[in-house]
This record gives C-alpha cells, sequence and structure tokens, in this order.
C-alpha cells in the first residue's frame, strides 16, 4: 500500500505537504492540492476505502441510526439491516451502524467527526428529538418512518394506510363482518411510531365503507394479553371470527391462543398477518401475510441517500415516499364455497 512518502514523491511535494492535504490543518493552494490528490489517484490502483476517503474527502460510509430496544421484533428489524448493508455494497459505500442511545447527540458526533457521508435513521417517532438536528445537518438524512411533521425531511415508509385498508377488503371479501384488530404491543404504542395511527387510520376507513364492524383490542407479548383480546372479540362476534395481527411478534402469540381455543386458520377463523414468506409457510397452516415489503423500503432509502450523495448538494431536502404494500394469500382465511355449477 503506497505510504504518504510515496504520495509526496509521486507530488513533488514535501511529506508534511501531504499531510497538511489529508488534514485540513493548513491552507493548501488548490494547484498543490490538484496534485497530491493526482498522486493518490495514481498510486493507489486498488483503492481502499481510507485512500478514497483522503482523496475524495468522502469516507463512503452511511450511518444507520437504529435502536436496539428489548420491545422491537429484532428479526424484523434485521430484515432492514442486512438489506441496507447488502444495497450499500452495491452503490460502493458501507454501513456504519449508530445505536440510538446517544440520541441526537449521537448524530453531531458522527457527522461532526467526519465519520460517514450521511445518515438513515429507523423508527422514528411522531415527535422525535432527532429531527431538529437532522434538518440542520449538512449531509443527507433519510428517515424509514414518517413524523408528524415531515417538513425539511427526506422520507420513506411503507404504506401501512394503504396496508390496513387491504387488510379490512380482504377479510370483508371473504365474509367477515365483523374483524378483530390485534393492536402492536404497548411499549410499541407508546414510543409514537406514527405507522402505527396510519395503519389503524387505513382499517377504520376500509370498515365504514364496507359497513364491516371492526374490534380494535390490545396486543403484547404474554399470552394472557393476547387470550384476553381473542376472548373479547369472539364474545363480540356473529359468525365466523376474524383476526389482523399487523406485528410479528403479537401474532405468533394469536395463532397459540386461537389453537387453544379450537380455533384453526382456515377452518373456522381467518388470520391476516405480517411475516417473512419462510415463516408464513412453516405455520401449521400457511399464513396470509400483509407483506409491508421491508426490503423494498430499505433497497430505497440507500438508493436515496446515495443519490443525493452523488448530486453534492447540501440539505434541507425533503421528499416523502411510500412503498404500496401486497397481501399474499395462503391458507389462514376462510374462502367463500364457490357456487356449484348448475
Amino acid at each position: 500500500m503506497p505510504t504518504s512518502k510515496d504520495v509526496a514523491l509521486a507530488a513533488g511535494v514535501a511529506q508534511s505537504t501531504v499531510s497538511y492535504v489529508l488534514s485540513g490543518k493548513r491552507p493548501i493552494s488548490d494547484e498543490t492540492r490538484k496534485k497530491v490528490e493526482a498522486a493518490i489517484e495514481q498510486l493507489t490502483y486498488h483503492p481502499n476505502a481510507g485512500a478514497r476517503a483522503l482523496a475524495s474527502r468522502r469516507t463512503r460510509v452511511i450511518g444507520l441510526v437504529i435502536p436496539f430496544i428489548p420491545e422491537l421484533h429484532m428479526a424484523s428489524l434485521m430484515e432492514f439491516v442486512s438489506c441496507i448493508a447488502s444495497t450499500a455494497r452495491q452503490h460502493d459505500h458501507d454501513i456504519l451502524l449508530v445505536t440510538e442511545d446517544e440520541g441526537a447527540d449521537g448524530l453531531r458526533r458522527v457527522v461532526g467527526q467526519q465519520i460517514c457521508d450521511g445518515l438513515i435513521l429507523m423508527q422514528v417517532a411522531g415527535e422525535d428529538e432527532r429531527l431538529p438536528v437532522a434538518r440542520a445537518l449538512k449531509v443527507p438524512v433519510v428517515l424509514i418512518g414518517i413524523p408528524r411533521d415531515p417538513s425539511g425531511l427526506v422520507c420513506i415508509d411503507a404504506d401501512f394506510e394503504l396496508a390496513g385498508q387491504m387488510a379490512v377488503h380482504d377479510l370483508a371479501a371473504a365474509g367477515h363482518s365483523t374483524i378483530g384488530v390485534i393492536a402492536w404491543q404497548p411499549e410499541v404504542v407508546e414510543r409514537q411510531v406514527n405507522y402505527v395511527d396510519r395503519f389503524v387510520r387505513g382499517t377504520n376507513q376500509a370498515a365504514k365503507e364496507l359497513g364491516v364492524k371492526l374490534i380494535h383490542v390490545v396486543g403484547g407479548t404474554d399470552v394472557g394479553t393476547i387470550s384476553r383480546s381473542v376472548d373479547e372479540v369472539l364474545g363480540r362476534t356473529t359468525g365466523q371470527p376474524a383476526f389482523i395481527a399487523p406485528e410479528g411478534i403479537v401474532q405468533e402469540i394469536l395463532l397459540r391462543a386461537l389453537s387453544a381455543r379450537g380455533l384453526t386458520p382456515g377452518t373456522n377463523v381467518s388470520v391476516i398477518g405480517s411475516a417473512s414468506p419462510a415463516l408464513a409457510e412453516l405455520q401449521p397452516v400457511p399464513l396470509s401475510t400483509i407483506d409491508l415489503r421491508p426490503r423494498e423500503v430499505s433497497r430505497r432509502a440507500v438508493q436515496i441517500i446515495c443519490s443525493l450523495l452523488e448530486s453534492g448538494s447540501e440539505g434541507p431536502h425533503e421528499s416523502l415516499e411510500l412503498v404500496p404494500p401486497t397481501i399474499t394469500h395462503r391458507s389462514s382465511v376462510i374462502r367463500p364455497a364457490k357456487a356449484k355449477a348448475s
């Protein structure tokens, strides 16, 4: 690997000059700087991250600010992380994980120390303390999630409102006039991530249009809570019951609670959940799912921030993109018997 001495010889300057160009500690003329940068480029035939950062003043690193908190379904979260990392590599960038412990100060630190060129923020709350800092930073910031006030911010997320509408429409088409909606666990609701409100708003809108009765019940991570919620829905349902469970960890407990009551998805109860195709197929009855397309959301987040980085324009930037969900039909929803041919 070439050293600063090699670069100095190639550029015809003192080794200390190379150091000043790379560190920015002293003013250097444009002509000298260009000589040093050209020498770096010439000597670095297969440039590593450090050499490119020195030559371009960019780290080619994207900071991913992610909350590692107990109440989140980590398998779902890691699906985002995995796709963000692989997509970043396709765009010749690396990912630096930044935990949420530092809050807004963490954003200032990684940007102020020039550790990364831009930031992707996950699990954005409705009133998020990080947002004033995100708006003020001179580097691109992309939010996976939508705060209450998205002005001056670049946001991308799944269209949770449409997902709620689609789930209700699907169960209504299967003949259900009463549908139980199992909420996200209270810890997630308390974080005021607004995808919860958007999903509920979508279910309510579709139910009003279709004349369907919705029963919104509490979610949780313990069998007792979900059992009580299931019993409430069953006690207020006429005909065959139906459930929507948009959160993965809640849905797993729901299926166990239904089984304990002699209810089998697709036979005497309908269930639409949210799970990866692999997990949905592994259920005793393959689960019909709302696919919120986390991999597409992740890919688009990286594509957007890389586009902003390549354009070189300073913030703030503002845009909002929603990725439409899909419903994958498997076997957990009761389908009306086809009319016999006369």
